[in-house]
């Protein structure tokens, strides 16, 4: 029974784990892309935080396509993720996997000047609802 329990608890564990860099590794590579299907705005750096902050001004809505998409199928493919890996407390993983990349979109809206709009929508359809889906 021992044997179990740590299985269970080594599951669980590798399923937030699995989760966070699964989702991760999707939210980066949609940004990764982004430039190539919508491009920046002329004039803008968006290689450094710096030149992205420096340029915020110059995005029209169509420019926060892709981070949305890129937050909100990160935290899809990282509930999911861990929903699959893990042993026990399925949807409890996969909304730990949201409240995680939620902490890090909030972040984000201190850092960036983007626009109120797009935080609001960001914050509040990106991550919990993306978790609770990607339980299903």
């Amino acid at each position: 029974m021992n044997t179990l329990i740590m299985n269970s608890t080594v599951k669980n564990i590798l399923a937030v784990v699995a989760g966070f860099i699964g989702g991760s590794a999707v939210n980066m590579g949609i940004i990764m892309i982004s430039g190539s299907v919508i491009p920046p705005p002329e004039g803008a750096d968006v290689t450094t935080m710096e030149g992205l902050v420096a340029s915020m001004h110059l995005f029209e809505p169509k420019h926060f396509i892709m981070p949305f998409l890129a937050h909100g199928l990160g935290t899809f493919a990282g509930a999911f993720l861990a929903f699959w890996i893990a042993a026990s407390h399925k949807l409890k993983f996969a909304l730990t996997i949201g409240l995680f990349f939620l902490l890090g979109g909030t972040a984000n809206a201190f850092m960036l000047p983007a626009p109120t709009w797009y935080n609001i929508l960001d914050l509040t359809m990106a991550y919990f609802p993306m978790a609770c889906w990607g339980e299903s």
